[in-house]
């Protein structure tokens, strides 16, 4: 046993030893007591006190170790059970112990290198790591910066980090909405310089805006279907709708559309202008069942040539079903 440990041990027990040796002194002074009944023995037993308790030394009678013994022991247990069953109290701390953080609680969660954090503040930052050296400062890297107009959140928050650019460590990329539209004026030739390509999506001033041509990401049959959904959605206005044949049809003439200038057109014409002059040539006569507009003889020479082809399994169910309501 180290002395460390053994001296740890002394000072644990050590009292409860002295407290025995001195209890054996109240046993040798009720063993002293004379009387045969309880009262007797009590009396006597405050004459016998003063005597014994004049010699310091401890007795080594058997009757008085035991009685030394139990009082050590009962007043290890008393301590023990007190301990135990103890309030933790944090004094000065009564309405609550929440602070505003400083530089020294923030250093723990901080990448050494300046470049390789989120900035927060000039002295508070956030790694952006998500495996730092200790697990426990691992911390989710959405922040959430709230403001009135003017207080400043696109001045010391979002300027501050465009401009640091990225880190050799971790590259990125920044999506940034500006409704102003001074962030791209004023942060774009430094990410220029950076390396960085951008692109601008105005909604409101299409003369300022790049075009963006979602046929590009068109990639598998299950991609036609999802931006026919998506289109769907959201040109769909509000309130209850029709007849739910209408949607079926719509969709499936949109599907068949798409599918065609995906497999078969060339890349310059996968786009939604084509779409809408394939729309427009769809004229229908009243007076000529029989008649077929030019993306009806589009699909019916694509049906001889590719009769499995997806987009003219579409197109047919969708001349189905408009026959099926020219029919009622």
């Amino acid at each position: 046993m180290s002395k460390k440990k053994l001296s740890k041990l002394l000072a644990l027990y050590l009292p409860y030893v002295v407290i025995g040796l001195v209890a054996t002194n109240l046993g040798e002074a009720w063993r002293l007591a004379v009387g045969k009944e309880l009262g007797d023995k009590i009396v006597s037993l405050m004459d016998t006190l003063p005597a014994v308790f004049s010699n310091p030394l401890p007795s080594l009678h058997p009757f008085d170790l035991f009685i030394g013994l139990c009082c050590g022991a009962g007043m290890r247990l008393a301590v023990y059970l007190k301990g135990k069953n103890a309030k933790k109290y944090r004094h000065g701390m009564e309405y609550g112990s929440a602070r505003w953080g400083g530089p020294k609680d923030i250093e723990p969660f901080m990448a050494p290198k300046f470049e390789d954090n989120i900035i927060l503040t000039k002295t508070e930052r956030l790694m952006m790591s998500n495996r730092p050296p200790d697990p426990k400062n691992a911390r989710n890297k959405n922040v959430l910066v709230v403001g009135g107009s003017g207080s400043g959140k696109t001045r010391f928050f979002i300027k501050p980090n465009l401009l640091q650019c990225d880190s050799k460590n971790f590259p990125v990329s920044f999506v940034v909405t500006d409704p102003k539209g001074s962030i791209g004026v004023e942060c774009g030739e430094a990410l220029l310089k950076h390396g960085y390509k951008l692109k601008f999506f105005n909604t409101i001033n299409f003369s300022k805006s790049m075009r963006y041509n979602p046929m590009a990401y068109i990639h598998s049959e299950k991609d036609v279907l999802k931006l026919v959904t998506a289109l769907m959605t959201n040109t769909k206005g509000e309130g209850q709708g029709g007849d739910p044949f209408w949607d079926k049809a719509e969709r499936l003439l949109l599907v068949s559309l798409i599918a065609y200038l995906h497999y078969e057109a060339p890349v310059e014409e996968q786009n939604f202008a084509t779409l809408l002059e394939m729309l427009n040539t769809m004229q229908v006569s009243e007076d000529d069942e029989t008649y077929q507009n030019p993306v009806d003889l589009l699909f019916e020479d694509l049906g001889k040539k590719k009769p499995k082809s997806f987009a003219v399994r579409q197109y047919k169910l969708y001349k189905l079903a408009a026959g099926d309501i020219c029919s009622k």
